[in-house]
Formats: C-alpha cells, sequence, structure tokens
C-alpha cells in the first residue's frame, strides 16, 4: 500500500537513486563533482589499460622492435593507479571546480530567493526567481573559474631577466599569464549564444507562423544553421593547423595531423608560398624541401625545383596515388573511412555490450559507417578542394602563368580545402549535427584570440564566462528544451533537486 502511494516522480528517477540519501539542495552539487570526476578519471584509466594491453603483447611477442634496448624505466601500473585516483580530487581541477560552480549555484539561489521576497518592488514572482536564479550561477560561476585559474601551469609562466635600476645586477623576474581556461569560457559564451539565438528565433517562428508568413527560406535557414556554422568553424580550424598551428591546443593539432595523414614536406612547401620564401620561376633555394619527396617517390627532380616546374604536379599533393586528382579523392576516402572505422565502431559496439540484440547491433554498424564516411568525406573534401583550385578551376580562372600560380599556392587553394570540407557534415546524422557544430565553434573563435594574454585583463574573460553561464543555467531551470544536445540534457540531471 505504501509503495503504490509513492510519487511517480520518485520512481522516474531511476538512474539517481544512488543520491537519495544526499539531503535535496546539496544533491546536484555531489551529482557536479561525481560528474566531473569521472570525466577527468575515466579517459585516464581507459588509457593506461591500453597501454598496460599494448606493454603485456609486445613482451610476449619478444619485446618488438626495441627489444633487447635500454629503456627508461617506467612506474607501475598500481602506482599510475594512484595517481590518477588522486589527480581528480586536486581541490584546483575539474571536479571541484563543476562542484563550486553547480552548488554554489544552488546554494546561492535559495538564499537569494528568500532575499528577494523581502525586498518590495513590482516584479513578478517568476520575474524574481529568474534574477536569483541568474545572479546565484553569476556569482558561483566567478568564483569556481577563480578557482581553476589559480592553479599554476607551465605553459602560462614564463621566467625573463630584468635589470636592476642601476643596471648592474640582472634579476630572473617569473612571469604569469592568463589563458589557461579560455576555452571553457568561449564553450560557455558559445553556448549562451546559442540559447539566446535559439529563443528570439523560436519567438520569431511562432509569430510568423500564427500569421501565415513563414517561408521556404526560413525553413532552409532553419536546417542550415548549424551545419553553416560547423562549416565556417572548422574552415577557421583547418587555416590554423596549416598556417598558424600554434592557435590550436597541442592534442587537438596531433589528432588533425594523424588524421590528416599528409607529409610535413608538403606542408612546408605551401607555407613557404604564403610567405613568398618559394616562388615560381625563381631560383630562391627551396628546390632541395621538394626534391627530397621526389626521391623519395621516385618522381623527376625537376618537379621539386620551382624555378623549372610551375607550380609543382598535383601528383606531389596526391603523395604517390597517381596523377589524377578524382583517383586521389576516391583513395582518401577509403583509406580515412577504414581509419575513422576503427575509432567509431568500438565505441558503438561498448554501448551496446550492456544489452545487446539484432537491432542495436545493427544501429551501432550504421551509426559508426555514417559517422566514418562524414569523417572520411571532411578529409577527401579538403584534399580535393585544394586539387580543385590548384589544376581543375583556378588556373582557368586566374590564369596559368607564375604570377597566377604563387597566388594559387600562397593560400587559395588551401583557402579552397578549408571552405569545403565542413560541409561532410551534412553525411552526419541530423541529430548530431548541432553538438558537433557546438562543439567547434569554441575551438574556432580560440583561433582568433591569443592562448596566452596578460594577466591584468584575466577578469574580461572571467566576466564572460559568469554571465555566459548564468543564462545558460536559467534557461535550463526555466526551459530544459532550449539548451540543445547533450549539456541540455546533462544539466537537467544535474540541476534538478
Amino acid at each position: 500500500m505504501t509503495s503504490s502511494l509513492q510519487p511517480r516522480s520518485a520512481a522516474r528517477r531511476g538512474p539517481q537513486k544512488w543520491d537519495r540519501s544526499v539531503p535535496p539542495p546539496l544533491r546536484p552539487l555531489v551529482r557536479a563533482y561525481a560528474l566531473g570526476y569521472a570525466s577527468v578519471v575515466v579517459p585516464r584509466l581507459f588509457t593506461l589499460v591500453l597501454q598496460q594491453v599494448t606493454t603485456t603483447r609486445k613482451s610476449r611477442g619478444g619485446g618488438g622492435p626495441d627489444n633487447g634496448a635500454l629503456q627508461p624505466p617506467r612506474e607501475s601500473a598500481v602506482v599510475s593507479l594512484q595517481r590518477i585516483l588522486r589527480t581528480g580530487l586536486d581541490p584546483q581541477r575539474f571536479p571541484a571546480f563543476c562542484a563550486a560552480l553547480v552548488g554554489g549555484s544552488t546554494l546561492l539561489e535559495i538564499l537569494l530567493r528568500r532575499l528577494c521576497t523581502r525586498i518590495p518592488g513590482s516584479l513578478s514572482v517568476a520575474a524574481r526567481k529568474r534574477l536569483s536564479q541568474w545572479l546565484a550561477t553569476f556569482t558561483a560561476a566567478w568564483l569556481s573559474l577563480k578557482l581553476l585559474q589559480s592553479k599554476a601551469s607551465r605553459g602560462f609562466t614564463e621566467t625573463v631577466s630584468a635589470e636592476n635600476g642601476d643596471g648592474s645586477i640582472i634579476t630572473p623576474k617569473t612571469i604569469s599569464y592568463a589563458g589557461r581556461t579560455l576555452d571553457l569560457s568561449l564553450f560557455a559564451f558559445c553556448r549562451a549564444f546559442d540559447v539566446i539565438a535559439g529563443e528570439l528565433w523560436a519567438q520569431r517562428r511562432t509569430r510568423r507562423l500564427a500569421n501565415q508568413q513563414w517561408t521556404n527560406f526560413e525553413t532552409a535557414f532553419s536546417r542550415l544553421a548549424d551545419p553553416s556554422m560547423f562549416a565556417v568553424s572548422c574552415a577557421l580550424i583547418m587555416w590554423s593547423w596549416f598556417y598558424y598551428p600554434s592557435r590550436l591546443p597541442q592534442a587537438y593539432n596531433k589528432w588533425i595531423s594523424s588524421a590528416a595523414s599528409v607529409d610535413k614536406r608538403l606542408i612546408e612547401a605551401l607555407q613557404r608560398c604564403r610567405t613568398k620564401e618559394l616562388r615560381y620561376g625563381e631560383d630562391t633555394g627551396q628546390a632541395p624541401l621538394i626534391q627530397g619527396m621526389c626521391r623519395e617517390y621516385k618522381w623527376p627532380l625537376q618537379w621539386g625545383d620551382p624555378a623549372v616546374a610551375i607550380p609543382f604536379p598535383c601528383e606531389v599533393v596526391h603523395m604517390g596515388c597517381g596523377p589524377s586528382c578524382e583517383y586521389h579523392a576516391l583513395s582518401r576516402f577509403c583509406r580515412s573511412f577504414q581509419w575513422s572505422m576503427f575509432t567509431y565502431l568500438p565505441l558503438n559496439l561498448l554501448l551496446v555490450a550492456r544489452k545487446p540484440s539484432f537491432r542495436k547491433l545493427k544501429h551501432a554498424l550504421l551509426s559508426a559507417a555514417r559517422s566514418s564516411a562524414f569523417l572520411g568525406a571532411f578529409i577527401t573534401f579538403f584534399y580535393y578542394g585544394v586539387c580543385l583550385a590548384r589544376t581543375r578551376i583556378g588556373p582557368h580562372i586566374l590564369g596559368k602563368d607564375a604570377e597566377a600560380r604563387n597566388r594559387i599556392d600562397g593560400g587559395l587553394c588551401v583557402g579552397t580545402g578549408c571552405f569545403a570540407c565542413g560541409w561532410s557534415i551534412l553525411l552526419e546524422n541530423p541529430g548530431r549535427r548541432k553538438d558537433m557544430a557546438l562543439f567547434v565553434a569554441p575551438r574556432a573563435l580560440a583561433t582568433l584570440l591569443p592562448r596566452r594574454y596578460p594577466l591584468d585583463k584575466q577578469w574580461r574573460e572571467t566576466l564572460v564566462f559568469a554571465a555566459s553561464t548564468a543564462v545558460v543555467f536559467t534557461c535550463v531551470l526555466e526551459n530544459p528544451t532550449r539548451v540543445r544536445g547533450v549539456l541540455g540534457g546533462v544539466l537537467n540531471t544535474v540541476l534538478q533537486p
């Protein structure tokens, strides 16, 4: 009898049974800390397991190619495990930040709501509630980001030599820079912008539908907004990867390089074309760069001499796939699709392993194939865009003389590839496009800003993060469906009492 009278909301809260013993005001804090801890620790544990499996295989196979060579000592798996588990407990790391942000916003909101009820004024109850939510989240976001920013990082400190007043003694001086939390702040900004723009567009749509003024152009704009944001963001990211790699995080740079699978000498040659160190029709001493590729791929050496070859044949860009740009594009797609399947298929099968069924297995295979086709097309469109500008279309528009070739290889060919690659998002599942667009947008914005900047300007970043987070959290509590994608679901789960 008692169980039948139990509220349905409690029955629906299946995944959250573990925190029922926690007082309701503290539940968001506990959930946020647990989620943050898992996001920090689980990927490192997964990497540790892979390293142990690789080490075991090498030892069973006789040590591989490095057998007998002197190797640096490695810490044991137990020591690595302990270090990983302790890392997540650091009070200046992401788990504590999540707890301070979410827990601080919910607890401060309770306090501010009580204060707002005592303040006379014409504000409605709903308006007072929103105001208390916004102010509570703004304060918690400001303080929690300060917590992250307080942790010293070697990449954001620099020791310089400074002369004393008399100019006789040079004293080392350590300078600290801001920018360590820039990616997180830009992520919050993009999410807040998406919330505000989405709400304004939804109101416009409702108004125009009621007046029967909604047009096909507006329908197409709605459908292409996320793919366009993804394509523009990817164009900025790929341009930076090619010409300004220091603007991207090192891990991101490394992943793109691995997926692109391009000879670094070719990248360097096109970079020198942009800086005009390498110019067609002139001997500027740059021939040995591409001629090294010519020897390796058994091409004529004159292909690598910019004074003779105007321009380098497109076969150099194909890196051993023959002279046909179309065959090279097809070859790139097949290789990239296979490389992507090795990444996506195990992840999809892992999700099916808990409750396997033929229907779920089929869905996992199709999902992995679709995502692999997207990534394969992304890489293919980039390379074929380069070929379109260098060989298929560019010379017929700009000309075939040395000056035109310098302009094409000085940035136009790479720019065409950067513009084309992001539109492969149209091959992805429409439900995933918004998450992917909102994932790459902050990284694209980061390429337009300095990775490090003076510490006295850090308050600006903190202000943007606090205001943006306040917008997102307030929207989640008022209208959870407005915060799109996975983040909306996660925040809704974490913030509910």
